[in-house]
């Protein structure tokens, strides 16, 4: 079924339509949060954080909420840092993975503690923010003047309070999103935040194309030889192109095993004798070995931030922007991703699947378990390696776009198109939209068969 079809059908199934205009909806007041400010705040108060990688890759994330000091500036950062906390928790607490395989009440005791997490996550982050912000205001962060202790008091419960509760308010809203609307309401969010900066990113390729600068200025004219510019632009859309087609190559690509299940008896029926298989993904730990790197990274200078304004500005200078920076960050990813598969993927549990149900690999014709889990090891095991490489690649994308184009005259200051371009952001829109339509595809077939089963059982 191909993609447009998916679309016509989804919207003629009454249901479907339904879920899916309540998802937009969802999305929309998402949208109009994202510029609510925070009570009180200068609108044009600007925080030293927003110079690192990691606040322009969530700022990135949440739409602009952050550069806003919106409700909405913390986005959903603590629920998903409580997520991956959890998940790695749950290999190393007997309780949480006992729950994990425990079927739906198991996940809503993780559930429930994922979200206190994210509560006291997101207190801390909050509290950042507003130390933050009081240095870069120089102590005054509301329009209004609050004298004496009270007065500093009530500023800081207003600034906190208010973070925390859109944060709580966003992870609510992607909770009733998978609850009512189509597929995952965190990843929706996500992608939703990315896709609004798609106008400025746009203005960006434009202003390339007429001026040959990343943007319009009052010394910008357009010559007649306007033109000369338009290759220019057409390279940076290019490579957002390839990028696109890189990342949808790798999503879908799976390495299939062959196997193969011996005829068995039981009672009067023949079972088995069938030739089946076992996908594994090549990129099976998604994006979250980018965020764990990014996250380890840059968290001294979020430190550093928060100590001294220079602090940080040396971190950003002598540490974010040398190459040394770059090979570590490629070298985290790729440990990252191995220690995910090391965690979530096991061997012995596949080969023993194989092996109770009677079937065998079509590559190792042994039937001992161990030969047979060695072998899948060894096939992830190289999956891994040129998974892990290809998110490096990606990863690092906007610090060599960055490069390039701060060599080009007028293309400096290129960080929100470079963020866009880099795989990161193409990794979770084709990852989102991926998903997207398989959900769509899915609850499809599921009304069609219901449907057809009714009317033969009529």
């Amino acid at each position: 079924m191909g993609l447009w079809s998916i679309i016509v059908k989804s919207f003629k199934e009454p249901t479907i339509r339904k879920k899916i205009f309540m998802t937009l909806l969802l999305i929309l007041i998402f949208r109009i949060g994202c510029w609510i400010p925070v009570p009180g705040i200068n609108a044009n108060v600007v925080w030293n954080l927003t110079d690192t990688g990691l606040a322009q890759f969530w700022d990135l994330l949440t739409g602009g909420a952050m550069s806003n000091t919106s409700l909405f500036a913390m986005g959903i950062s603590p629920y998903i840092n409580a997520s991956i906390i959890i998940q790695l928790l749950t290999v190393a607490i007997p309780a949480f993975e006992k729950w994990s395989k425990e079927g739906p009440e198991g996940r809503k005791k993780l559930s429930r503690i994922t979200k206190y997490t994210a509560a006291g996550l997101a207190i801390f982050q909050a509290i950042m923010l507003y130390v933050n912000m009081k240095q870069n205001q120089g102590g005054t962060l509301l329009t209004g003047k609050f004298g004496g202790q009270a007065g500093q008091v009530f500023v800081f419960l207003l600034v906190v309070l208010s973070l925390v509760a859109g944060t709580s308010f966003l992870t609510w809203l992607g909770d009733k999103i998978t609850e009512v609307g189509i597929g995952n309401g965190i990843s929706m969010l996500i992608f939703a935040g990315i896709i609004a900066r798609a106008p400025s990113w746009i203005g960006t390729l434009v202003a390339i194309a007429i001026t040959g600068k990343s943007s319009f200025t009052n010394g910008n004219v357009v010559a007649n030889g306007w033109y000369r510019h338009v290759p220019l632009a057409l390279s940076v859309l290019l490579v957002f192109l390839v990028v696109i087609v890189a990342v949808v190559w790798m999503e879908s690509g799976e390495r299939r095993l062959g196997v193969v299940y011996a005829q068995r008896v039981v009672g009067r029926k023949v079972m088995g004798g069938q030739k089946s298989y076992i996908p594994l993904k090549v990129n099976s730990a998604g994006v979250l070995p980018i965020i764990f790197a990014m996250s380890l990274l840059q968290f001294p200078g979020t430190i550093a931030a928060l100590v001294n304004s220079s602090a940080a500005s040396w971190f950003t200078t002598y540490f974010t922007k040398q190459w040394w920076y770059i090979v570590l960050y490629a070298a985290l990813i790729i440990g990252f991703t191995f220690f995910y598969n090391m965690v979530y993927f096991d061997p012995k549990e596949y080969a023993n699947n194989i092996i109770q149900n009677g079937g065998q690999l079509t590559e190792v014709r042994s039937g001992n378990r161990k030969v047979t889990a060695q072998y899948i090891a060894k096939i992830q095991r190289k999956l891994t390696w040129f998974g892990s490489i290809f998110l490096a690649i990606l990863a690092i994308l906007p610090n060599i776009l960055g490069a390039i184009c701060e060599a080009i005259p007028g293309l400096q200051n290129t960080e929100s198109l470079n963020l866009w371009l880099g795989g990161t952001s193409i990794l979770i829109m084709v990852g989102v939209a991926l998903e997207t339509v398989k959900t769509l595809e899915t609850q499809l077939m599921m009304r069609h068969y219901k449907a057809g089963k009714g009317g033969f059982l009529g």
